[in-house]
């Protein structure tokens, strides 16, 4: 295949052989078409990303795929919506598959049953795309020891999502732990985290915490900083009170420079968290995350609005530091939040509308709604992660 060609095939259908056979005939009509990328079996590394209507069905969906394409390995996972070619399929039987012309050499398939080890059989990790079970136990942990096994400490992917149950390709299909793709420095690779939530308060500096609690912002109680930021009256019923914190989530930093790239918007390393619980009397807050004195924190909802605005951004930038460094992107990976996904922009296939804006309809992108997001060590929430594979301009 061409060192700077991918081609991506979408389809939607209650049966996942006439889906599968449908993506399988797109891809082979680009591979075969003028400036395509060479023979229709070829192709070392392929990307799958299945709705959960198609679970069940993912061990023979690899096996076609096998038949279909003999020296391609696949890689991919399962959600409740995927994303393609400028099209979403959220809650509906659809698939989605992506062909990268990458050398044999500039990648290494891992799982739990083929660890990633630094430097074996030559290959040194640069970074690696990562498909995730979300009950893994210590997953956090696992991801930051996964970062450090690659040279930049780079990952990006996503937690499976499902309503019954999950799984993961790396070759082959299996559920539970963590797998993927590395790539070497041969493969160029820009990423960018997109938030979803906006600020509805200033950012608070946390003073006095333990575990998950928040008990002072700013030397001030944390509930009472809540409902100055919300605009709550602080004798507003216990029950109105909560229900109003319900739609509250916040969003936590550790760097003073990610606070915000733009009034009214969260930098790319803030972590969105829900919060879980309050105690009335002590003014404490409890969320969804260990917190500590000193971490950053602003209070903030939801919007869609500010999630569109920040995809294009997102995108903006990799446009132009492809174009500042002569690349050009040959393929994409994009990891949307399930909250995203479906009716929450209002109309159908926004998010993949505004990628096709920045970056072209004609460029390849795959990729799926996902429990949790995964950039660098960390796993996010309300996200969405793009990830562009860059090769020199032709």
């Amino acid at each position: 295949m061409s060192a700077a060609r991918f081609v991506a095939a979408q389809a939607a259908d209650p049966d996942w052989r006439v889906a599968l056979e449908d993506c399988v005939a797109q891809l082979k009509r680009a591979l075969a078409a003028p400036g395509g990328a060479g023979q229709p079996g070829a192709g070392p590394l392929g990307f799958c990303y299945l709705t959960d209507y198609f679970a069940d069905d993912a061990q023979d969906i690899v096996l076609r795929l096998n038949r279909h394409f003999p020296t391609t390995t696949w890689v991919g996972t399962v959600g409740v919506g995927i994303g393609a070619c400028g099209i979403e399929h959220f809650d509906r039987p659809a698939l989605a598959l992506m062909l990268g012309a990458l050398p044999a050499t500039a990648f290494r398939i891992f799982s739990g049953l083929r660890p990633l080890h630094p430097g074996e059989g030559g290959f040194n990790p640069h970074s690696a795309l990562v498909h995730a079970d979300g009950n893994t136990p210590d997953l956090q942990e696992l991801l930051q020891e996964l970062a450090e096994r690659t040279a930049t400490g780079y990952l990006f992917g996503g937690l499976s999502s499902a309503r019954n149950h999950t799984l993961q390709i790396a070759g082959e299909v299996f559920s539970g732990g963590l797998s993927g793709v590395a790539f070497d420095d041969s493969v160029g690779i820009v990423s960018r985290v997109t938030q979803g939530c906006q600020p509805v308060g200033p950012m608070r500096t946390i003073t006095h915490a333990e575990h998950n609690l928040v008990i002072a912002l700013d030397g001030h109680p944390a509930l009472a900083c809540a409902q100055q930021d919300l605009g709550l009256a602080a004798d507003l019923p216990l029950e109105m009170t909560a229900q109003a914190l319900s739609g509250t989530l916040v969003g936590l930093c550790t760097d003073d420079e990610d606070l915000a790239i733009a009034p009214g918007l969260f930098g790319p390393d803030t972590l969105v968290r829900h919060i879980i619980g309050l105690d009335p009397r002590h003014q404490v807050l409890a969320i969804a995350e260990q917190v500590a004195p000193g971490m950053q924190l602003a209070f903030c909802r939801r919007s869609p609005q500010a999630a569109l605005e920040d995809l294009l951004r997102a995108a903006t930038e990799i446009r132009a530091e492809l174009l500042s460094t002569g690349r050009q992107a040959a393929g994409a990976l994009y990891v949307s939040c399930t909250g995203r996904g479906g009716g929450h922009f209002g109309r159908p296939d926004a998010e993949q509308d505004a990628l096709c804006e920045v970056l072209g309809e004609d460029l390849p992108v795959v990729g799926f709604y996902a429990a949790g997001e995964i950039a660098r060590d960390r796993l996010y929430g309300y996200t969405g992660v793009l990830t562009v594979f860059a090769t020199p301009q032709a």
